[in-house]
């Protein structure tokens, strides 16, 4: 069986910890380890194989998070440019391997507690699997939740799929005792899906079979922008199967939790004996059933109760438990605002390393720049600002135009305006070094790329 894992989505609900270019499930919130990290755990337990699906903006993530697992001996990545849902997504990876393979389908952003239940789940949804069905898991539900699909079923037979419910309609729901949560998680022979997505949703086939077999294949297979903008933006459910007479539920009592929003995750943090979240940055006086995440600052909370408070080097985010639904409008309103705030933190990981930024001022900026070992730059150039490198440790080789040279410690050079040049760690440590940009207009859009290792643009 080969798991296909799917890395998208910008978990817009958990800002200002997630973000567009760090979004939750690469997030480390559980005892050091991320959602993405978990699932890759539970589920080389019942795959032998990874396909994992990602955007080419984030899989550096993936790969530097699956190599802190020790890897997955038989892991392999499809890169979308741009995401187009679910069904796209799957469809490329069913391409990928045999069509008598089973595919165990499942995002990267949920959390199973009880794993002994999830593989017999998964256990009985590849029995299904195998006799041809298109499997979904159902969840029972705990609670009436109007965020999410249910699945109507009667035993392992589904009746119908149901949107997102008003709180009247859930509870009506729950009453019936026939409803499951839709969990977004599948099992099926990539052939039998691949010949339904032909039959109902056969743009999509069509079209992602020729990105497919165009995409460019150096051991990731990378899809070309063009051709993953032509195939139209759908789910698996509204593609497949709402529309399939194949599809199977397998009810799933594992624990489960999507982690959609403040209020979810609080459920699932360890608690302190007056239910605020047991933190060492949290010094709570008379305080009572707080959601507290702090990165660098201590966060001291006195007579005050039921609140979420997420502090980050950048952001501060203050509700009352119950509302963090409405955290998506403060994202909107940033994107409307012009602010990067939903996109990107002050450090940003990025293929070769790691950059944060230490000031941003009209006229100049000022970064930390760490360089992994064997890692480099793009050899890029700038129009708009000059820099300075100052090397804090490690050694760098720095492309100045036709010129190269070593700096090290305590050494720095400085790059004109418009000059070709590249950055580069050939030792092996960790390079450290401070930038100081100066210029009119210091955005990171101000870069021109004339050779990359990560083939970007």
């Amino acid at each position: 069986m080969t798991h296909i894992l799917l890395c998208g989505g910008s978990g817009t609900r958990l800002w200002p910890i997630s973000r567009t270019l760090m979004p939750k499930q690469f997030v480390k919130l559980f005892e050091g380890r991320s959602l993405y990290q978990l699932t890759q755990l539970r589920n080389a337990k019942v795959a032998a194989k990874s396909l994992i699906v990602s955007n080419d903006a984030q899989y550096f993530l993936a790969i530097d998070q699956s190599a802190e697992l020790g890897g997955h001996s038989q892991q392999r990545y499809i890169l979308e440019p741009v995401g187009r849902n679910t069904a796209p997504a799957i469809a490329l990876a069913c391409f990928d391997v045999a069509d008598d393979e089973v595919v165990l389908v499942t995002p990267a952003d949920h959390l199973i507690k009880d794993e002994a239940a999830y593989v017999q789940a998964v256990e009985r949804a590849k029995v299904l699997a195998e006799a041809g069905h298109l499997v979904t898991f159902g969840i029972k539900p705990a609670y009436p939740e109007t965020g999410f699909g249910y699945i109507e079923a009667e035993g392992e037979n589904v009746r119908s799929f149901k949107e997102k419910p008003d709180a009247q309609t859930a509870q009506s729901y729950i009453d019936a005792g026939n409803f499951y949560w839709n969990s977004g998680m599948f099992c099926f022979k990539a052939g039998v899906f691949l010949q339904e997505l032909e039959t109902h949703a056969p743009e999509i086939y069509a079209q992602s079979k020729a990105a497919y077999e165009r995409a460019h294949n150096d051991g990731m297979l990378r899809v070309k922008h063009d051709d993953m903008i032509a195939i139209p933006e759908e789910s698996i459910d509204y593609a497949v199967m709402e529309r399939s007479d194949k599809i199977k539920v397998v009810s799933a009592d594992i624990g489960w939790s999507d982690v959609g929003s403040f209020d979810a995750l609080d459920a699932e943090l360890p608690k302190d004996h007056a239910g605020n979240t047991h933190s060492a940055k949290l010094l709570a006086i008379d305080a009572h059933d707080n959601l507290v995440i702090a990165s660098d600052r201590t966060v001291a909370a006195v007579d005050v109760d039921d609140l979420i408070i997420v502090d980050t080097p950048d952001a501060l985010l203050i509700n009352r438990k119950g509302s963090s639904q409405k955290v998506k409008e403060v994202v909107a309103r940033l994107k409307q605002s012009g602010s990067e705030l939903h996109h990107i933190h002050l450090t940003a990981h990025r293929p070769w390393g790691t950059y944060t930024v230490l000031e941003d001022t009209p006229g100049y900026k000022i970064k930390r720049i760490v360089v992994k070992p064997g890692k480099r730059l793009s050899l890029q150039k700038h129009y708009h600002r000059s820099e300075h490198w100052i090397v804090v440790s490690g050694t760098a080789l720095v492309t100045v135009g036709t010129e190269e040279i070593l700096v090290r410690p305590n050494e720095s050079t400085y790059i004109p305006m418009g000059t070709a040049h590249r950055l580069e760690n050939p030792g092996k440590i960790d390079l450290i070094l401070i930038e100081a940009q100066v210029g009119e207009y210091t955005g990171e859009d101000d870069i021109v790329r004339l050779q990359d290792d990560f083939k970007r643009c």
